[in-house]
Parts: C-alpha cells; sequence; structure tokens
C-alpha cells in the first residue's frame, strides 16, 4: 500500500492536469458526489474548481503555502467506500504541496499545522483518466487527512 500511496500522492499529480473533461463529464461526476454527500449527512462546501471539502479543524498558525513541505496522515477510499490507501492513516508521509494533486494542492490551502479535513476530489483535480492499481480511472476519491507539521 505505501507504494501506492507515494504514486498516488505524488507523480501523477503532476500529470493529472493533462486530461480535459467537458462540462458534462463533470456535472456527472458532480451528481454522484452530491448523491454521496446527502447520504453522509456531512456539510461540504464546494469549491470553484470543483472540490468538496469539510474542515473538520483548521489547525492553528499560518495557512499553508504551495512552498511548504507539510507531514500529515491520511486514508483514501474510492466513492463507494471501497479503501485504496489506508496505511497512511497511522504512519506520516512528508510531501511538498507541490508534488500533491491538484484536489490536495488546493485543500492545503484551507488548513494550518493540526487541521483535519474531509476531502472529495472529482476525477479532474485526481488522477483523470490514469488507471492505477487500486484506482479505476475517472474515479471520485475520497480523503480524511490530518496536517501533523508544515516547514
Amino acid at each position: 500500500m505505501y507504494k501506492i500511496g507515494f504514486l498516488v500522492l505524488t507523480l501523477f499529480g503532476l500529470i493529472s492536469g493533462c486530461t480535459t473533461y467537458s462540462e458534462s463529464d463533470k456535472k456527472t461526476f458532480d451528481t454522484a458526489i452530491q448523491k454521496f454527500i446527502q447520504k453522509s449527512g456531512i456539510k461540504y462546501q464546494k469549491s470553484e474548481s470543483g472540490l468538496y471539502y469539510f474542515i473538520e479543524n483548521e489547525g492553528e498558525g499560518d495557512n499553508i503555502k504551495y512552498t511548504n513541505d507539510v507531514s500529515f496522515t491520511y486514508s483514501g477510499k474510492l466513492l463507494n467506500g471501497t479503501p485504496f490507501d489506508t496505511k497512511n492513516s497511522r504512519t506520516p508521509v512528508t510531501f511538498n504541496v507541490k508534488q500533491l494533486i491538484l484536489g490536495w494542492q488546493e485543500a492545503m490551502l484551507y488548513l494550518k499545522k493540526g487541521g483535519k479535513a474531509k476531502l472529495i476530489v472529482p476525477p479532474h483535480l485526481g488522477y483523470a483518466d490514469y488507471e492505477l492499481e487500486s484506482i479505476p480511472k475517472n474515479s471520485i476519491l475520497t480523503f480524511e487527512i490530518e496536517i501533523l507539521d508544515v516547514k
């Protein structure tokens, strides 16, 4: 699972912006996300990019910047609840914000050290039409993250 987590958050973060989705595609993804949110009972906010996020705790200190290195724990699931990466829910990882997928890059800017959030990342902000070992192409992903340190 660690290999997946490493690839999931870095390499494909750089290429995910290469796929273009039509407004119709984005609306289809958004409809699926809306159904998920209704069932979850959580009051997610939607950004202009299409990222859905729920800040449980924004943390303390300065907001995270694109240039920061961030240590965090996280778990990731497909929208249907199937886990694809849970190893790092206990073991912290550290990345520069610029190395993360687009949805994570945006979410990090809302958080500070000690912050916790739930994210719903549509494909155009995640891995797009790239298929990974445990993530089918065009997947909507959910994450729970906790920021442990910011440098």
